[in-house]
């Protein structure tokens, strides 16, 4: 097996293979999947104390089709620029109360959720595989939810923790998990078409 074959065979459950990208083209991936996720940000149904919003669905693209350090690069950049006071976070929020509020144990469970997710699809939990793609995707909102929820515990009680934090997004979790799993299948396709 020729080196160039080894390295098509390691790549074959890569959503994109950015470990072959330069230092330019990493640092424009992490300033697009900043963007994606600030977006993602803005897509809110508001509620207390943790509102609805796209950013898991957002947090475990970035995760799967990044890879774990890229992908825990791009979503610390994240969370630094709405700390720094950038209106990134849910709903155009930005600051540092918000990492030590309720949403706190939500937002240290980004990087958390979208590294694990990254770690699954490059061991094939991809969209070449949809339903080990949805389970990733799945697990990662589970993370953010179990992480956020212990965090909201402290300071509400865990019954109320469980019963505002945890149980308004299970529902949605699904349905961002199985969104998340058929967008990645649609990009690993298109990014393919694009190699052939």
């Amino acid at each position: 097996m020729t080196s160039s074959t080894t390295s098509a065979a390691g790549n074959t459950h890569r959503a994109l293979d950015v470990r072959s990208f330069t230092l330019p083209w990493k640092m424009a991936a992490v300033v697009f999947g900043t963007l994606l996720l600030t977006l993602s940000s803005y897509i809110e149904v508001p509620m207390i104390p943790v509102p609805i919003t796209m950013q898991t669905f957002a947090v475990t693209l970035v995760g799967a089709l990044y890879g774990w350090r890229l992908g825990g690069v791009t979503i610390v950049t994240w969370l630094i620029e709405g700390a720094l006071g950038l209106p990134v976070l849910a709903g155009g929020a930005a600051g540092t109360h918000h990492f030590v509020g309720p949403t706190g144990g939500y937002l240290f469970a980004f990087p958390v959720a979208g590294m694990i997710v990254g770690w699954l699809t490059a061991r094939g939990w991809n969209g070449q595989r949809i339903w080990l793609s949805f389970l990733a995707m799945f697990i990662g909102n589970a993370i953010c939810l179990i992480l956020g929820a212990t965090w909201l515990a402290v300071l509400i009680g865990a019954e109320q923790a469980i019963m505002v934090g945890v149980v308004p997004f299970v529902f949605g979790g699904v349905l961002k998990s199985g969104l998340g799993a058929m967008t990645l299948k649609l990009l690993m396709r298109d990014i393919k078409r694009t190699a052939v």
